[in-house]
């Protein structure tokens, strides 16, 4: 297994396969202002440019080590394409959605006619294009978006969102095989443009925000349709504390679940799991990558190895003012945990 390719590698890794050593990228967002400056790629500008969104994130890959190239750096690309008003964020801000097309109720509610025509959709997808072109065939390539619960919220807003699934669950339940059937679609939009991978972050999934028994009742059985539905390996990433969802994530379908350091207990999540899916992270992005210092990241990388976890990761969105260092030291850590 020593020629194994990094696609390979990760694929397996994901798939519960045997791997000759834990795969180290990640899953989440990777845009760092160190990179951005290097290689000339700067937020917000490449946002919305393929060729600087593809360069940025190579950019990670090359200098950094991580062993996927992952894309784009938001959850708000396909929210912007159904009717969300977007905030494009600064340099070391990423966009956030900053007003709603249903706020009140569903009425008017339609797909958008050429939905990957729309807003930023084709820029993703000629990233994704660039990216295979100039990495080849043998790196993986992550298609990262909002999840379905997280884009229904967008859609209606949270506080509707929350308001609804308590007192008008037909409308709770509308927006959210709305956004399902949506997420979907780009997903193999994204898929076909070359992505090996499809990780969803849908942060409104978490029991910060929805009861276990919301996501078990309801959140679910959209989760699983989405991931049944992908023609690629899927990974779901939710923030938080997940371990009350921990188990019915499990059963939703993903191949890979990607949690953050919150959750505790490695080798604990890891016997929830059993064999329904792998664990993705849980290095922390705010309180250990940002902040480093580099011996802490080696350790704790080292630790999650030890642990059990199946692709080391960041917990969460790498922090844009994250030192190129600070991630180069997650790799380090790995090929020393096998040499």
């Amino acid at each position: 297994m020593g020629d194994m390719t990094l696609k390979d590698r990760l694929l397996s890794a994901l798939e519960g396969k045997q791997v000759d050593k834990v795969p180290v990228c990640s899953v989440t967002q990777t845009g760092i202002v160190e990179l951005m400056d290097e290689v000339g790629a700067p937020w917000p500008e490449s946002h919305s440019d393929p060729e600087l969104l593809a360069k940025l994130a190579i950019a990670n890959h090359e200098l950094s080590g991580l062993e996927a190239v992952r894309v784009p750096y938001c959850l708000t690309v396909l929210a912007e394409a159904m009717g969300c008003e977007v905030n494009m964020g600064t340099k070391n801000r990423q966009p956030s959605v900053t007003a709603h097309p249903y706020p009140k109720d569903l009425e008017g509610m339609e797909m958008p006619e050429n939905l990957l025509d729309k807003g930023r959709i084709q820029a993703v997808l000629g990233a994704i294009k660039i990216v295979r072109e100039r990495v080849g065939p043998d790196v993986p390539i992550v298609g990262g978006m909002e999840g379905p619960v997280t884009l229904a919220s967008d859609l209606s807003s949270v506080k509707s969102f929350m308001k609804w699934s308590l007192k008008k669950p037909e409308l709770f339940e509308q927006v959210l095989d709305f956004a399902a059937e949506a997420t979907i679609t780009y997903a193999n939009s994204m898929v076909e443009a070359g992505a090996d991978i499809i990780a969803i972050a849908d942060p409104v999934a978490s029991p910060d925000l929805m009861s276990p028994d919301s996501f078990k009742n309801v959140l679910q059985s959209r989760l699983q349709k989405f991931s049944s539905s992908v023609n690629s390996v899927t990974v779901l990433h939710i923030c938080g504390n997940v371990n009350p969802v921990l188990d019915y994530m499990a059963d939703c379908g993903f191949e890979g679940l990607s949690v953050e350091e919150k959750i505790g207990s490695v080798k604990k999540a890891k016997e929830i799991l059993g064999d329904r899916a792998r664990l993705v992270g849980n290095i922390s992005s705010p309180f250990t990558l940002l902040p480093g210092p580099v011996d802490k990241i080696k350790t704790e990388a080292k630790q999650a190895i030890a642990d059990g976890v199946d692709v080391l990761a960041p917990g969460c969105g790498i922090a844009p003012m994250t030192p190129l260092e600070n991630l180069k030291a997650m790799v380090v850590a790995r090929d020393e945990y096998y040499a």
